[in-house]
């Protein structure tokens, strides 16, 4: 339910033990995540244990730090900070490479109109909320949104992601900051993940929010596979003129095609093209050094 300074916090049953993870895990370079089923020895004195083995994963994200999502939820706010697309798209690209459903979550609506946001991602074939912590929009639908899944609030800080989660279950109480005028970002309220039980039966994990300089720390992708997480791109793949395509600014290319008819959106092109951009040079035996 949460890690924190070398411990781990598991709910077994009504019991939350606080464990030490063996030793093996760190000669094996492998860090328990929130999110993880484990086993724990239980030890004499009560509520302590030992997080011995970390059974199979579904699925995890390196940032954050999670493990065995059905969906993340990736809060961007409209004003205060500005809107971030690139990072957003980074996000859902590192969601959708791992198996994870996204969900983006535009907030501060009470600040502006997110109209022409949530029909870019509603064209990509995403669920697109419009919200306000502060009014109480969009509220009820993200808690639909939550109900019986596994989720993750995941955003730069300041979006609002505690001040949300607040709204859609009162009883969580987690701590909110103000946005820093002078650098028009939030601060880091939240300072590890913790998975939270809702009333509703949904469990939601909060995440330490991040700059907008973390987005070049984002677990990178192979070029050969970075269309497949642009879900849009599906239906012109495989219908460009060279089968080498990059689909950045070669004729022939399908995607430009669909990009100049309106069929794809140019901001969601343009952070592939950023992305690819990022990887294009790297080499397959100095893949790993480079890759987080």
């Amino acid at each position: 339910m949460k890690g924190i300074g070398g411990f781990y916090y598991v709910r077994c049953g009504e019991t939350i033990y606080e464990c030490r993870a063996r030793g093996v895990f760190r000669k094996k370079k492998i860090t328990p995540l929130v999110g993880d089923f484990v086993r724990v020895e239980p030890e004499e004195e009560p509520g302590k244990g030992t997080l011995t083995e970390i059974l199979p994963r579904r699925n995890f994200l390196v940032r954050p730090p999670v493990a065995n999502l059905d969906q993340l939820l990736i809060v961007a706010s409209l004003q205060d900070p500005q809107p971030n697309l690139l990072m957003i798209d980074k996000t859902i690209a590192a969601a959708e490479y791992h198996k994870i459903e996204p969900v983006v979550i535009l907030n501060k609506t009470d600040l502006e109109d997110g109209d022409a946001i949530e029909a870019i991602y509603r064209q990509a074939g995403f669920v697109c909320i419009q919200a306000s912590a502060r009014t109480g929009e969009g509220i009820e639908t993200i808690r639909e949104q939550l109900r019986g899944r596994v989720s993750v609030f995941t955003g730069n800080s300041g979006v609002g992601k505690s001040s949300l989660l607040n709204c859609i279950d009162e009883r969580l109480g987690l701590s909110t900051g103000e946005i820093s005028q002078k650098l028009g970002r939030g601060r880091h309220t939240t300072r590890h993940v913790e998975i939270y039980e809702l009333e509703n039966g949904g469990l939601v994990a909060d995440t330490p929010g991040f700059s907008t300089l973390d987005i070049e720390r984002f677990q990178l992708i192979r070029k050969e596979e970075l269309p497949d997480c642009f879900r849009e791109f599906a239906p012109f793949l495989g219908q460009c003129r060279f089968t080498s395509c990059a689909h950045t600014v070669e004729k022939g290319c399908a995607i430009l095609q669909a990009v100049e008819e309106g069929k794809i959106a140019r901001s969601r092109w343009e952070s592939y093209v950023a992305m690819y951009q990022e990887v294009k040079d790297i080499k397959e035996w100095n893949w790993k050094e480079n890759n987080v």
